[in-house]
């Protein structure tokens, strides 16, 4: 402990040479490699970037790669340098992507070949990874020397957040918050030597990543899809064929697992993680009807991944929550004055613990918004219920004030997702001369399905108060998503505006 205090400690992948170098730690379809085969390649990776660009300690570099495994060689090989690394969502237009290059301060642009084109019209000095087969003996011997010290205190990544409803921020995460967010995750969800998680998060997203370095430090291998895009069949079928133990999913991810599932998934997977939004009721009970063994968590960027996470004993009792804070976080729950909530009653989740960010890069006026007396305002809104387990409803943003009343468009959306006919359902507010704001709701309906925009309003009606009813309807073929599956709610805004 006196070594994490002062903030010196030895490089993650070093040690974990020392401790078990012939075990294997990542899978990639037919690959595989051991940790030692992680040294050897993260160190010629290492010096064909040095030797190329001059990368040294505290260099901002982008990787904007798929998930595969030169994104691995990549990110531990900057690690190594000491560089602080700015994953680029490979989704995103040039736009945006020129943006983010820009706004966290980048460099240098680390990239495979079939992402050239692109990466040469966003940032002005480009790096192309020639694949692991591609590196010499002399990248290899020329690597440079692992550190001496490994700074918990330095900032490890910039991580743009997903923009679901405006421009992301870049939150700027130290070392420190990896290694507490992954000790309070384990601390949770338990570790056992031969655990495997599969990823099929993208890297370059704050859960994918956490995939990847919680592996490095627990000694536990990964098994990393390189899919571009979330196959069902695929998924199922690495469920039902490799020994998995942990997944981290979606919850619309897990919900079309579920619902093109053919064959039983293998004995030894342990847990479904389920994040980035609200789980719907229905979801939960079909999960414990059919003993799928889920844990609903909570988290964002911000705090380098998990705030809480409930286990799947909690979820008779308490199908809603997302369980208690993991070990040294703290959650309150606080009204518009800043004072604390009864338990039950909604206001905003603040959060304070080792893993909370150091800041937003470039923003000083969002760290103050947000980092306030060493809590985090998280900007959702939820509430503690008696025994201190967190129940997430909505983001502050998303909050609809109609006629002086609250209204929890989560509220809305579950009462329309329990309609046989809606697959899924979003509730948000238009600008209303009387009211101020009215509810409205975009639907996609399930395949095969037909219903009317009366029949929609008459079915709420009996379900919900007269002021929540939602009074403009749209049908939608899919829901706009972003990488991490989260539904784009200003994208379904515009449905609107047309």
């Amino acid at each position: 402990m006196a070594d994490i205090e002062s903030g010196a400690n030895t490089d993650w992948l070093s040690a974990r040479l020392r401790a078990t170098p012939h075990k294997a730690f990542l899978h990639v379809e037919a690959e595989t490699y051991s940790f030692a085969d992680m040294d050897r390649l993260a160190r010629a990776t290492a010096a064909f970037i040095k030797g190329r660009a001059h990368v040294g300690a505290g260099d901002h570099v982008a990787l904007f790669m798929r998930n595969g495994p030169a994104s691995v060689f990549s990110l531990l090989a900057l690690m190594r340098l000491g560089a602080v690394i700015v994953p680029l969502n490979t989704r995103l237009n040039a736009e945006d992507l020129k943006w983010q290059v820009k706004n966290s301060g980048c460099r240098l642009l680390i990239c495979e070949r079939e992402g050239e084109a692109t990466a040469r019209g966003v940032a002005d000095a480009v790096l192309v990874f020639p694949g692991a087969a591609n590196l010499t003996e002399a990248d290899d011997a020329d690597a440079p020397d692992v550190p001496r010290d490994f700074d918990l205190k330095r900032d490890f990544a910039i991580i743009h957040t997903s923009g679901t409803s405006g421009r992301p921020k870049a939150a700027v995460l130290t070392y420190n918050n990896i290694f507490q967010s992954a000790l309070g995750s384990a601390f949770r969800l338990g570790l056992l030597p031969d655990d495997r998680w599969l990823c099929v998060l993208p890297t370059y997203h704050v859960g994918g990543l956490s995939i990847i370095l919680r592996s490095l430090l627990y000694g536990t291998a990964v098994e990393l899809s390189p899919m571009k895009r979330f196959d069902v069949d695929a998924v199922n079928r690495l469920l039902a064929e490799r020994p998995i133990s942990l997944i981290s999913l979606v919850p619309t991810m897990l919900s079309r697992l579920l619902d093109a599932k053919t064959r039983p998934w293998n004995p030894r997977l342990r847990l479904v993680l389920l994040g980035g939004e609200t789980t719907p009721a229905a979801l939960v009970a079909r999960c414990v009807a059919e003993g799928i063994p889920i844990a609903p968590s909570y988290g964002l960027s911000e705090a380098a991944s998990q705030v809480a996470t409930a286990t799947p004993n909690l979820l008779d009792a308490k199908p809603e929550s997302v369980g208690k804070p993991l070990l040294f976080t703290e959650l309150r729950v606080l009204d518009e004055r800043g004072d604390d909530r009864a338990p039950g009653e909604p206001g905003e989740i603040i959060v304070k613990g080792p893993q909370v960010m150091r800041g937003y890069y470039n923003d000083s006026a969002a760290t103050e918004r947000a980092l306030r007396a060493g809590w985090l305002h998280t900007g959702d809104i939820g509430y503690l219920d008696q025994d201190g387990d967190l129940v997430v409803l909505q983001r502050r943003d998303d909050l609809i004030l109609s006629g002086g009343e609250n209204i929890y468009p989560a509220e809305v959306e579950k009462t329309l997702r329990e309609h046989p006919a809606i697959e899924e359902a979003i509730a948000l507010g238009l600008e209303d001369a009387k009211w101020g704001q009215k509810v409205a709701a975009a639907i996609q309906l399930r395949d095969g399905r037909d219903l009317s925009e009366d029949a929609i309003i008459a079915f709420a009606r009996g379900m919900l108060a007269s002021y929540k009813i939602p009074r403009e309807i749209r049908f939608i073929s899919a829901f706009p998503r972003t990488s991490s599956g989260k539904i784009q709610r200003r994208e379904v805004r515009k449905l609107f505006n047309d």
